[in-house]
């Protein structure tokens, strides 16, 4: 199951073209289930089972969770919530453009 994650995610970024935003180092690796998106050794973003997930600025997530735009980002139904991290849950990734405004301040919150 991670190998379908980690092809959907590396698939969306070279989609984004996010090389042009930033001359840092990008990758993507396995991650559990999932597949997680580096900047610079940094993980910004990820995608798993639960969802797309961003790390953003705590004033972006905190307004993104209580206008029910997302939700706080759990890897476990019971596991603790991860600080600055956001979850879309199902995300389409069809919207490409729609996703690429969260990359990229994920890119420049790590």
């Amino acid at each position: 199951m991670a190998k379908e994650y980690f092809e959907q995610l590396s698939e969306l970024i070279d989609r984004l073209d996010l090389e042009s935003e930033n001359l840092k180092e990008l990758e993507v690796k396995h991650f559990f289930s999932g597949a997680v998106f580096y900047v610079n050794g940094k993980i910004c973003a990820s995608i798993s089972p639960v969802g797309l997930a961003f790390k953003l600025p705590e004033k972006e997530v905190n307004e993104l969770i209580s206008n029910g735009n997302a939700k706080p980002l759990r890897y476990f139904p019971t596991g603790p919530i991860k600080k600055d991290y956001i979850l879309f849950e199902a995300p389409n990734l069809t919207t490409v453009k729609s996703w690429r405004k969260y990359f990229v301040k994920a890119m420049k919150s790590v």
